[in-house]
């Protein structure tokens, strides 16, 4: 509400800022006047004056324990940066300007290290602070400088006074900053695109609320993690046809006015090739080919004598993808099928070349630059076969 006011009415701002410091000084003075704590209000308590004491002679890199320490650092700082880059972002988002992950990572580390001598606690983007912030009508960096100042005036001179701040307003200021930042239509824009991704979010928003922001974070960058490593080991790959009096070729799925081709199986590789998803591909091949075969049968049309394998997706490959190849002119040879490639990008083309099979794939009837070429230069060389024949 105080956001809508405050972007609404723009000369109200004070009201929007002044909100949350307001409301801390009321409710610390009723409590004070009430004794509120002593029937059941939850108060800061008694806190420490002054700044953090030095602590670099505090650091040591030794002793049984020091492995454990590193990998706790190690997972701290990494939700650190997802939990400083992901807020960094959807305020980017809300204001219109672009975040440099290198920088914020850079910023974050730095500041760790010069915390660590100042015994401050592990520092982050935090989102309960920069939502405050936002919510208080904060335009520039300046607004960090003011606050420091505040806060390390607060810290040599009001401890004491903030003893009797209830929690609950604290968390109410928080709650109320942060829910204006939830986008509904946005995360119903998720749902549209891609289901997987919004229950990413939901795990994400649900994890932060209940449990923690640490955690919340953690299990969305598994789910998003684990979305990847499917990607890379179950590559996409797509039965292609002809659109009837073009050159042009199509998934079959996608273009209902695409046909396949008598004779021709066309696949479209569309991922990187590497050793954790050969499998798949290779079994995958094989597959189609088995299912070709069998609906060729079962039509009583010509066998399957070309496999072609379109592809200008693939974006590199390793030696056990070129393997890849040598596999599958193998199984196919027992079938009486020739494997046909079409436009291998540099990299690809290059490492086939450094390969012992290189020879089987100069041949001029075994590499192409467009599927509409290999098919119409094949389909000639079956007639003249049929024809000899």
């Amino acid at each position: 509400m105080r956001a809508m006011q405050s972007t609404k009415r723009p000369k109200l701002f004070w009201v929007s800022a002044g909100a949350p410091l307001v409301s801390v000084i009321v409710s610390t003075l009723l409590v004070f006047a009430s004794k509120a704590n002593n029937h059941g209000i939850s108060v800061i308590g008694k806190l420490q004056e002054g700044l953090n004491p030095p602590s670099w002679h505090m650091l040591h890199f030794h002793g049984s324990h020091l492995g454990l320490v590193m990998k706790t650092g190690l997972v701290t700082g990494i939700l650190s940066l997802t939990e400083g880059i992901a807020v960094g972002r959807t305020f980017a988002a809300l204001k219109d300007y672009q975040v440099d992950g290198n920088k914020e990572m850079i910023a974050i580390g730095l500041m760790n290290v010069v915390g660590s001598s100042t015994s401050c606690y592990v520092t982050t983007g935090a989102f309960s602070r920069s939502a405050v912030n936002h919510n208080a009508g904060a335009k520039t960096a300046a607004s960090n400088i003011v606050m420091s100042v505040t806060v390390m005036v607060t810290l040599l001179l009001l401890m004491p006074l903030f003893q009797y701040t209830p929690n609950v307003v604290l968390g109410a200021i928080i709650v109320s900053a942060v829910v204006g930042l939830i986008d509904i239509p946005a995360a119903y824009q998720i749902w549209k695109v891609d289901k997987y991704d919004f229950i990413v979010l939901l795990c994400a928003f649900l994890g932060v609320i209940f449990i923690s922001v640490q955690d919340g974070l953690a299990f969305a960058v598994g789910l998003s993690i684990f979305k990847i490593l499917l990607q890379i080991t179950r590559p996409k790959i797509v039965m292609l046809g002809n659109i009837p009096g073009t050159q042009i070729y199509r998934n079959l799925h996608h273009y209902k006015e695409a046909v396949r081709v008598p004779g021709f199986l066309i696949l479209s590789i569309e991922a990187p090739i590497n050793f954790a998803n050969i499998t798949y591909l290779n079994e995958r091949i094989l597959r189609w080919i088995e299912e070709y075969e069998a609906e060729e049968d079962s039509k009583k049309q010509s066998s399957l004598q070309f496999v072609i394998l379109e592809m200008s997706a693939v974006s590199a490959i390793d030696t056990s993808g070129v393997s890849l190849f040598k596999d599958l002119r193998k199984a196919m040879e027992k079938k009486g099928v020739e494997l046909v490639l079409v436009n291998p990008l540099g990299e690809v083309m290059e490492k086939i070349l450094k390969a012992d099979e290189a020879q089987d794939f100069m041949r001029p009837d075994s590499l192409y630059l467009t599927v509409g070429e290999a098919v119409a230069s094949l389909s000639s060389t079956m007639k003249d076969q049929s024809s000899t024949m």
